[in-house]
């Protein structure tokens, strides 16, 4: 299904659908082709949303997760930015005048959304922002979901044949060293008819992925993604939040 190479950057190049996709640790991908950088779960209001429950998060998590992608755009230069869902975490906030006034930094690319479960504001804000939303989005050789699970029951027609890009869970793998030790990690998660990209939003929750036959994965560690094919043992399944 894919061929995996180092590149002069960090991140590793994986061929799949004969597209080249860079797996970034960034926790997104470029998607050489097509110059689009492709992100999902950003999540951007989350923090907010818990400090106005009297839960106490740093405020500066979104601007964070706002120059992680600054730098990606800087070095990628993309014609496009995909989010496969879950741009913002719920209702408008002051997170909507933060992204408003970041992205006028970058009036030549195009914002697209791949409309997900927390994506809940009014049409018109997501106009406002110049982001165009969509439930799904047939790319050939790529079909593009927040849910893959979801990839069958929306616009069906075009899916047939199609790999399917997603987000939504959140994935992470874990290992088991020596001595107990145990190391979780966000990853890239590619299976036999789709794929699952990390949450790209700090504060987010996770799931641990459970690996099946001819599934590959591909832990993302600080500086650099790399590729888990032995010695891995997997725990049982745990928080799969969203």
């Amino acid at each position: 299904m894919a061929v995996v190479s180092h590149t002069s950057t960090p991140g590793l190049r994986l061929v799949c659908c004969e597209q080249t996709l860079h797996l970034l640790p960034e926790k997104a991908i470029y998607w050489e082709e097509r110059a689009a950088l492709l992100l999902a779960d950003l999540h951007l209001g989350k923090a907010a949303h818990f400090r106005k429950a009297g839960i106490a998060v740093p405020a500066e998590t979104n601007l964070e997760d706002l120059r992680r992608l600054q730098s990606l755009i800087v070095r990628y230069a993309p014609r496009e930015i995909i989010m496969l869902g879950d741009w913002f975490h719920s209702e408008i906030n002051t997170s909507i005048h933060e992204i408003r006034l970041w992205q006028r930094q970058f009036r030549n690319l195009d914002f697209y959304l791949i409309k997900g479960n927390h994506d809940v504001l009014p049409q018109e804000q997501y106009a406002a922002l110049d982001i165009q939303v969509k439930p799904a989005w047939s790319l050939p050789p790529f079909y593009l979901v927040h849910d893959y699970q979801d990839a069958h029951t929306v616009l069906p027609e075009v899916n047939r044949g199609l790999y399917i890009l997603s987000g939504h869970v959140h994935p992470y793998i874990r290992m088991k060293g020596k001595a107990r030790q145990a190391y979780a990690f966000p990853c890239f998660y590619f299976a036999a008819g789709y794929a699952i990209l990390p949450a790209f939003g700090m504060f987010t929750g996770r799931y641990m992925v459970h690996l099946q036959p001819g599934d590959q994965v591909f832990a993302i560690l600080p500086h650099a993604v790399v590729p888990i094919t032995k010695g891995l043992k997997i725990l049982r399944n745990v928080n799969r939040s969203r």
